[in-house]
């Protein structure tokens, strides 16, 4: 079924422009790629360009006049072309100053598996086809939450696969339900250019990671069935069909509707401060091929460098809107109940702090139940003041005063019974009031950038350093993780953290 245009209102006319009658429509048609009655319109950022042609199969990577996109004012070109449909793959051909060739699209919804990435190309989608059983869910309460931390490609991996899928988190989902967490956080599940990572160099950020899907045919029937048999346990309908899942976004969409029929939200983790940490010829990486050398003429970032990737041009309105557009995706898109915003204090120390005011304030008109949660060190109270106060707007926000006393205690305790244990700080942590309502602050005793390997212990090891099986070590760590659930505040449990 063709996604159809909604009607807006039609942007000033650019002054100076010269465009036909019947390009007219171009100038409401949404960036990317999308499906529309009778074919698909592209339209794309571009203003350094000398031009750009959008090229497939459908028509042999041609570069002629049939595909070119035509300049609508602002920097922006857009075209519409006939007889495209759902899981059509398609590039853009970009001429500019510094080189000529083809660049995939920063908005596109999928990725080819054949090629694979790097030289993927983008795919047509159609995001509203997905059948979904969620049409009654709600998200708990905020101050109700009980989060868990997970990251798809390790959190459940099969014997045989060196890497998890969106189908393997499927499957563990009537466990954490049962379990009583009544949401999960999964770590950035957006195309990455390495073979493993936790997902924080992410360079398309609209396509899911094509090694959490799974296209091999077998696997994929096996895993369909799984899944049906899991929503029918559930009392859900099965998926009629296995087209359904067949690609790697609609296995995602499975995951989140299999998490709603067990009354379990999903939130993301995004990542705004920085993209990439290794780009490739195609990618959005001086998009419009102007020449390179400098960073600050790469289009979407500029030449400040943070986790081995680049920061975000935050100056730019279209950058801006660039990401303001790909959290609202995850909304419309993937019934996202929140976000969880990676390193807010680097977006706000290279000038991001109106980009996070104009996420949140967008976000929260979207869909004013889905909690935005930031990531800010040291912890920051205005970060979840209201924008109308100069804050950034978040709901809540990462807080790391009850982990330092708690793992701070854990570890005094393990130096046997003469040892001084400090609980004054658990005290202090717990009634600490520096973000007004305590229930703002999200806490954790292991999260991703804790227990990664070479870093901190997990709890039970560092309750224990010699047995981290032993009574002692389990005991420990059932009363942190008691406290934790028991604290004001939104507690987060990370992956494997129940088996203490």
């Amino acid at each position: 079924m063709d996604m159809l245009l909604e009607p807006v209102t039609l942007p000033p006319f650019p002054e100076g422009l010269r465009i036909s009658l019947r390009q007219m429509h171009l100038l409401q048609a949404p960036m990317g790629g999308t499906l529309v009655t009778g074919g698909a319109t592209f339209r794309v950022f571009a203003p350094h360009a000398r031009a750009v042609y959008v090229s497939g199969p459908f028509n042999d990577w041609a570069q002629d006049a049939s595909c070119r996109l035509a300049p609508i004012g602002n920097g922006h070109w857009a075209v519409f072309i006939p007889g495209l449909k759902d899981g059509d793959a398609y590039m853009y051909f970009v001429e500019g100053e510094g080189s000529s060739g083809y660049k995939r699209d920063p908005h596109a919804r999928l990725l080819t598996v054949d090629p694979p990435f790097p030289q993927a190309h983008s795919v047509l989608r159609n995001p509203q086809a997905f059948p979904w059983h969620d049409t009654d869910f709600t998200p708990p309460p905020w101050n109700e939450l009980v989060i868990y931390q997970l990251h798809v490609g390790s959190f459940d991996m099969k014997a045989g696969n060196p890497d998890g899928c969106f189908f393997d988190v499927i499957e563990r989902v009537p466990h954490l339900a049962r379990l009583g967490v009544n949401a999960i956080e999964l770590l950035p599940v957006q195309e990455f250019p390495t073979m493993f990572s936790m997902g924080y160099n992410g360079t398309d950020l609209f396509s899911p990671e094509t090694e959490y899907g799974e296209a091999e045919e077998t696997h994929l029937a096996a895993y369909f069935t799984r899944t049906n048999e899991i929503l029918a346990a559930a009392g859900a309908a099965p998926y009629a069909d296995i087209n359904v899942v067949r690609h790697c976004d609609d296995q995602l969409r499975a995951l989140i509707d299999v998490c709603h029929v067990h009354g379990i939200a999903v939130l993301f983790d995004v990542v705004y401060n920085h993209a990439g940490g290794g780009f490739d010829e195609n990618s959005i990486w001086f998009f419009d091929r102007q020449p390179y050398g400098d960073p600050n003429r790469s289009l979407y970032f500029t030449d400040q460098g943070w986790a081995g990737g680049q920061v975000f041009a935050y100056w730019n309105a279209d950058v801006r809107q660039y990401l303001v557009d790909n959290a609202i995706m995850f909304y419309r898109e993937y019934h996202a109940d929140g976000l969880r915003f990676d390193e807010v204090s680097v977006m706000d120390r290279f000038g991001g702090w109106a980009t996070c005011q104009q996420l949140t304030e967008a976000l929260r008109a979207e869909k004013p139940d889905a909690i935005q949660i930031a990531e800010y060190w040291p912890v920051n109270p205005w970060v979840v003041k209201d924008i109308a106060q100069g804050g950034a707007g978040f709901d809540a926000t990462w807080s790391d005063g009850l982990r330092l006393a708690l793992r701070g205690a854990i570890a005094s305790a393990a130096g046997g019974a003469g040892a001084l244990v400090p609980m004054q700080p658990i005290a202090a942590a717990i009634a600490d009031l520096s973000l007004d309502k305590r229930w703002r602050a999200v806490n954790s005793i292991e999260n991703h950038d804790i227990v990664y390997a070479g870093r901190e212990p997990r709890i039970p090891r560092l309750a224990d350093p010699v047995n981290s099986r032993c009574w002692y070590a389990r005991s420990r760590s059932r009363v942190a993780t008691g406290l934790l659930l028991t604290a004001p505040g939104i507690p987060m449990l990370f992956m494997g953290q129940e088996l203490f």
